[in-house]
């Protein structure tokens, strides 16, 4: 298998965790009822695993095979900080925040036009190739989740805007991590996301004077907080070791793959009708396999 075709199947199941986490921080937000507050209890337990994970992993491995790489330049130190800031921290809260008064399919819709924020950025910050094969694959995801939110018609309300500056700060943390593991770990990245992103978090929830309802306060709080804690360590462990694979434009799309399996658990738990979605998983599941097979189509390069 090709460094590509690891990073490729390290996004799959990136995109795996995703869609389970998709279903499930919808019962973990109505257990906290302050999707802020349950959000930063839920990065500062994924933190927390991340660095339990980091240190039994080391110290079973190895430190030469589970490494964290100590910035050396500015243009790291500032990397890093916009990993944790502008990745792990203040996108969450423009997100969470624009939920709050945007349709759900709306912001679904808009999350995932994050590969299209990415491909424009990456093609000049990065130089990274694509193929008109890459831009047919890109098209068919974005089809795919048009048709899976329903036709959505966009507004421009406050918190649409919010949910689009936070799909964008997103792209924008792809791109620097792309250009931070040429030189540092996937392990260095993913505890600077979520360690740093976490106390930027809970410093926010103490400055908005929330702090007090970030610490679960019942059982279920507890659950929802470990479980959802547990897929977003997955999910950004994976993720960073997909990125350093493989293109940044090939990860993210097919972390978009996500959607089937949300759809999917939708349907199996929830008994969500799946004949009228079939068409658009379909064409979603074809633009996840064109991506794959890009690279070995015959085509021109646009970039």
């Amino acid at each position: 298998m090709t460094t590509r075709s690891r990073g490729i199947a390290l996004a799959g199941v990136t995109a795996l965790i995703s869609g389970v986490a998709v279903y499930v921080n919808g019962f973990g937000v109505a257990a906290y009822g302050d999707a802020t507050a349950y959000t930063t209890a839920k990065n500062a337990a994924a933190a927390c695993v991340i660095a339990l994970v980091f240190v039994v992993a080391r110290r079973s491995a190895g430190a030469g095979s589970v490494a964290f790489t100590r910035p050396t330049r500015p243009g790291h130190r500032w990397g890093l900080l916009c990993v944790a800031v502008l990745g792990g921290a203040v996108p969450f809260v423009l997100f969470f925040q624009g939920l709050a008064t945007t349709a759900s399919s709306q912001a679904a819709f808009l999350h995932k036009t994050l590969v299209v924020w990415v491909a424009l950025i990456a093609v000049v910050a990065l130089k990274e190739r694509l193929t008109w094969w890459h831009l047919g694959a890109i098209a068919l995801l974005m089809i795919a989740q048009w048709g899976l939110a329903g036709d959505v018609a966009l507004v421009a309300d406050p918190g649409t805007l919010l949910i689009a500056g936070a799909t964008l700060l997103w792209a924008v943390e792809v791109v620097v991590s792309k250009r931070l593991l040429s030189d540092l770990t996937p392990w260095t990245l993913s505890l600077t996301r979520m360690v740093g992103g976490s106390v930027a978090l809970l410093v926010w929830s103490a400055v908005t004077g929330r702090l007090g309802s970030v610490i679960p306060s019942t059982a279920d709080q507890w659950a929802w907080v470990a479980l959802t804690g547990v897929l977003l360590a997955g999910y950004v462990l994976t993720w960073h070791q997909a990125l350093a694979r493989a293109q940044a434009v090939d990860v993210t799309a097919v972390l978009v793959l996500g959607a089937l399996v949300t759809a999917i658990l939708a349907g199996a738990i929830d008994a969500a009708p799946l004949a009228a979605r079939a068409p658009w998983l379909l064409i979603l599941a074809l633009g996840g396999a064109l991506v794959w097979l890009a690279p070995r189509l015959p085509g021109r390069a646009v970039t």
